[in-house]
């Protein structure tokens, strides 16, 4: 049986989705979601490989300053647009990464194939990006004011090697303003990110001799000591619990096809629900990358061949820090209690997002979808569905509204 203030904040909902302000924001959305897919298509088109998000994100900033905005990009590319609360000291950040995992002259054409629109990044992050664009526009018909300060941005630097620089710059910003942020990223509405995975990103780089593939054959072999490296390390068993992940993501090395390899290297990726977890995978990854390069200069012809040693060298690219969000936080109050009033029930996840940045500092976060189904991320065949779009939009708005507050 629920008590009195769980009732208390349902109720809460259910008035503030039945204010005539509400109404017309919500009734925005109900006749807008064709339109908003026509700018998630848009959007998606627009190629934005990390570290190249300026052309995408200046299509972003339009469409928030067409939604009466202020709006500006600031030095690493983010684009923020600020929606002024009566109380301009406390602020509520909603955040959409801008960058996908697709390199320049990626083919980003969007296709349809019945309701669904298939395309690199269509869902992973267009889907975000088009619900901050719906929400802003949500708002404006609405006319409401909030009680906190509304931030909205489009962020860099979330995918591949970005390690959440924009985030990072939008949290530095913003500092002890922030009240509460929400990171969209995808489609989404079964699920809701409250804790921030751990994870580091490695080059790990095999340096020997070199040499020519006949004369000098039985030197050491950099990518084939690399090759062991990566056989030992896969070969290790990672815990269930916590839950952890490894991934050889890039892999690159050598000259020509008769030339004996002096240089190879791969990036990977080690994640885990615990940081000690972490620790003890990167410790391993260390070993078994030392114990390939040791086994080819053991092994075979190249213990009899002379030439300089085999070296291994590890390069930071990035690394996200843990958090959780506290089981009974009035940021996941709101959100049950939004649900409970839209007939939605979502599922907790553990993820790696913008999020993970606010949650490692203490600051109340979590990540959502904006609506519709998806599938496919990372790959050329990801996929979108807009249809139930305005439940994830609805969804947005009423708990952007629940924990920015309504003035009357």
């Amino acid at each position: 049986m629920p008590t009195v203030s769980t009732r208390a904040a349902e109720d809460s909902i259910e008035k503030l989705a039945q204010d005539p302000r509400c109404v017309r924001a919500l009734d925005w959305i109900e006749r807008n979601t064709a339109w908003l897919t026509d700018q998630q298509i848009h959007i998606s088109e627009i190629p934005a490989p990390e570290f190249n998000e300026a052309a995408r994100g200046q299509y972003l900033k339009k469409l928030f300053e067409s939604s009466g905005l202020k709006v500006h990009v600031d030095k690493l590319g983010n684009v923020i647009a600020e929606r002024p609360g009566a109380e301009t000291q406390s602020v509520v950040l909603l955040v959409a990464h801008l960058d996908t995992v697709f390199p320049a002259g990626t083919d980003v054409k969007v296709k349809r194939d019945s309701s669904r629109l298939i395309g690199p990044g269509i869902s992973d992050n267009a889907a975000g990006l088009a619900a901050l664009v719906g929400l802003a526009k949500a708002l404006d018909a609405s006319h409401i004011r909030t009680g906190k300060t509304i931030v909205l941005a489009g962020s860099v630097g979330e995918e591949g090697e970005g390690n959440l620089r924009g985030v990072r710059a939008l949290i530095d910003t913003y500092k002890s303003r922030l009240a509460t942020v929400i990171a969209v990223d995808g489609a989404s509405t079964d699920h809701v990110t409250v804790q921030g995975i751990a994870s580091r990103r490695f080059e790990v780089t095999v340096t020997g001799p070199g040499g020519h593939s006949w004369s000098d054959f039985g030197a050491p072999n950099a990518i084939t000591a690399l090759s062991r490296g990566i056989v030992k390390f896969s070969a290790i068993r990672l815990p269930d619990e916590p839950r952890s992940s490894y991934n050889f993501g890039v892999i690159d090395g050598g000259t020509s096809v008769n030339s004996i390899p002096a240089r190879a290297s791969v990036k990977i990726d080690l994640r885990s629900e615990d940081e000690a977890a972490l620790d003890r995978i990167e410790a391993q990854l260390r070993d078994a990358m030392q114990a390939g390069a040791k086994e080819e200069m053991s092994a075979g012809q190249a213990s009899r061949a002379s030439g300089a040693p085999v070296e291994v060298s590890f390069k930071l690219l990035g690394a996200r820090p843990a958090g959780k969000i506290a089981e009974d936080a009035p940021l996941l109050e709101t959100i049950r209690n939004v649900e409970q009033y839209l007939g939605n029930r979502s599922r907790y996840e553990h993820s790696s997002t913008d999020a993970n940045i606010p949650l490692s500092m203490g600051i109340p976060a979590v990540a959502v979808g904006g609506g519709g189904r998806g599938s496919g991320s990372h790959t050329v065949t990801e996929w979108y569905d807009p249809v139930g779009r305005e439940l994830g939009l609805k969804r947005l708005l009423l708990i952007s509204l629940g924990v920015a507050g309504v003035q009357p």
